[in-house]
């Protein structure tokens, strides 16, 4: 192998993972506008469950090989699997659904947008990574955009925010969702459908308490054709493309460095508005993006290491 090509592999690793990555922050983004129009429409914990029993099936179809390849490895983690699953994605959408009932989209655009600081903390808690002082700046200036656009570009909005049931739902679901991502590190070598195909499963079970528990409470809500129409998305983008893309993008950069990307998710959440909802993009909207984009690019600037 030439000097040339041992330079190059890291880069192109990593112009793959931002692109995995930014795909993964879409399909989130999306999640979070079907989320708010879920309400109304099916009860939280019945779109959890339906949203995996939809994506079995597609697994079934695609991953059946990988599974059965890695079937061994798989058998020997299985109890790390079925934790993650559990927590990564019944527990973190199981609390999201939850949140989007009884919280602001002001709110949630803010607790989301920290993840990446759970993330960090959780990668150094667990294996000591090294943080610099650029990636802690990294860290404020995309928090920075993530305020402005979560805000409406009023920091005096932001100042005047109450704690509520759903927005600390939504932390702790950021926290399990980090939880997830630093656990990613300790990921059997398995191909990733063999591991997805099994944390959906793992999904899907452990779901089924948290529904019967929503039917005895008496607050289950059959789906309407709109709620149908929000259990296909979900079982496709965010759970499939989303998650595959997301667990490839953290083995190929890490758990640090992959969380940052999730302050691209209230970004792309008003994108979105505007394409679905007509709404008008705002001058607060771009100064956001550039710099929730800049508060990247320093924090991947900054990471130990890098030159």
């Amino acid at each position: 192998m030439t000097v040339e090509t041992k330079i190059a592999a890291p880069a192109k690793s990593s112009g793959l993972a931002y692109l995995l990555l930014t795909c993964t922050m879409l399909c989130w983004a999306g999640n979070a506008v079907v989320g708010r129009f879920a309400v109304g429409e099916i009860s939280p914990m019945l779109l959890v469950t339906l949203r995996w029993v939809g994506t079995m099936p597609l697994l079934a179809l695609f991953a059946k090989g990988a599974v059965r390849r890695d079937w061994a490895v798989l058998r020997a983690h299985w109890r790390y699997l079925a934790a993650m699953g559990a927590l990564g994605y019944t527990g973190f959408n199981a609390l999201f659904y939850v949140a989007a009932h009884s919280t602001t989209a002001i709110n949630l655009g803010i607790i989301q947008g920290a993840m990446p600081m759970f993330v960090l903390l959780g990668a150094f808690a667990a294996y000591r990574t090294k943080v610099s002082a650029r990636q802690i700046a990294g860290a404020v200036v995309t928090m920075t955009g993530v305020a402005l656009v979560a805000t409406g570009g009023s920091l005096q909005r932001l100042a005047g925010l109450a704690i509520g049931q759903g927005d600390l739902l939504m932390v702790l679901a950021c926290v399990l969702y980090a939880g997830y991502t630093v656990a990613l590190r300790r990921r059997p070598a398995i191909s990733t459908f063999a591991m997805f195909a099994v944390l959906a499963a793992a999904a899907l079970v452990t779901s089924l308490p948290l529904l019967a528990v929503e039917i005895a409470a008496g607050a289950l809500q059959a789906p309407t054709a709109k709620g149908w129409l929000v259990v296909a998305f979900v079982a496709v983008f965010p759970s499939i493309v989303a998650q595959v893309c997301f667990m490839r993008g953290v083995e190929l950069i890490g758990p640090g460095r992959a969380g940052v990307f999730a302050n691209l998710v209230p970004v792309f959440v008003p994108v979105l508005a505007v394409a679905l909802l007509g709404e008008s993009f705002e001058a607060f909207h771009a100064a956001a993006l550039c710099l929730v984009l800049g508060g990247i690019w320093l924090s991947e600037r900054g990471k130990p290491g890098a030159r």
